[in-house]
């Protein structure tokens, strides 16, 4: 006699698979203060960005051996934090002056979309993918990510009550857990909660923005964040009439990557450092970085382990 096991088929969903470019790679964020520079500001905006998106595009030929990339661009508004003027009102001007530059928009994308999108709970899903481990040398003094809603690359300054479990009254510094002799360390705050009602912090968006643009998310095996085609119509006067993600351009690549470029001023250096401390605590769906895997070996392209390590940046000078 055999034994056999039985499994129902919805207790194991399937990972339904993504196209993928070889790049993603995304123009800019646009945030109220932004808007509130007028044309200009993105036109300055746009004109820093396209020389580096060229390299970008010429790293990616390069990585592909011979053949031609697919590369698929992106651009993120936050409607998120502030709501700010219409998308009627802005996304003509937005798209007018990347024209200006040379530089084509495939798709746009709404940073609330980044929290919920089409009634699926991305940043709480991710939230509950966040793996903390203590670094060695730590007490399990402070209480989990999940409490908190804190996250760190290492091991915090010990509190007074773990100094003195040590007998000793030296101040300790903190230490990052994979130190190059010297450490960097990063405590991120990922979202607070406050009468009732939690937001989500930039990092912490952030961190599920690259990996939506990666396609390692799912929801029970469903791709989310869909790209919806933009209708040759006009924009809607309410950002909730937006959909979280737009493909602007219908010849344009797939929307998701093996890998991300994000081109931002260099304000954003600290926000996305925090993000490869967050993606780096992350456990991705198994399924989809299987797929990835088995995808790109087919391809011959090269995909780093680390999801970290698959998100690249050009931080450029100036505001």
């Amino acid at each position: 006699m055999t034994d056999a096991v039985f499994r129902e088929t919805a207790a194991e969903p399937l990972t339904r698979s993504l196209p993928l470019s070889h790049l993603s790679l995304e123009l800019g964020h646009l945030y109220m203060e932004d808007f509130e520079g007028g044309p200009e500001r993105l036109r300055r905006h746009f004109e820093s960005v396209k020389p580096w998106a060229e390299a970008a595009r010429a790293d990616a030929t390069a990585r592909a051996g011979g053949k031609r990339p697919r590369i698929s661009t992106c651009f993120l508004i936050d409607d998120y934090f502030t709501r700010f003027s219409t998308p009627a009102e802005v996304v003509p001007v937005l798209l007018a002056e990347a024209e200006r530059a040379g530089l084509v928009i495939d798709y746009l994308a709404r940073e609330s979309g980044c929290a919920v999108a089409d009634k699926v709970p991305l940043a709480e899903s991710v939230a509950g993918r966040l793996v903390e481990s203590p670094p060695p040398g730590s007490y399990g003094l402070r209480p989990p990510v999940g409490q908190t809603g804190w996250l760190a690359n290492g091991v915090r300054t010990p509190a007074l009550r773990a100094q003195a479990m040590r007998r000793s009254g030296a101040w300790q510094p903190p230490q990052e857990t994979a130190a190059h002799r010297h450490s960097v360390f990063l405590d991120v705050e990922l979202w607070d909660d406050k009468d009732g009602h939690r937001t989500w912090s930039c990092p912490f968006l952030a961190a599920v923005w690259q990996l939506t643009r990666l396609g390692l998310l799912r929801n029970e095996g469903e791709p989310v964040f869909v790209a919806r085609a933009h209708s040759s119509g006009g924009f809607p006067s309410e950002w909730d009439q937006l959909a979280p993600l737009l493909q602007l351009n219908a010849t344009a690549a797939p929307f998701n990557a093996y890998r991300t470029c994000s081109v931002l001023p260099s304000r954003f250096l600290p926000v996305e450092h925090a993000v490869r401390i967050i993606l780096d605590q992350t456990e991705v769906d198994a399924g989809a970085l299987r797929q990835v895997a088995e995808r790109s070996d087919r391809e011959g392209v090269a995909v780093p382990d680390s999801v970290a390590d698959r998100a690249s940046y050009v931080f450029y000078p100036g505001w």
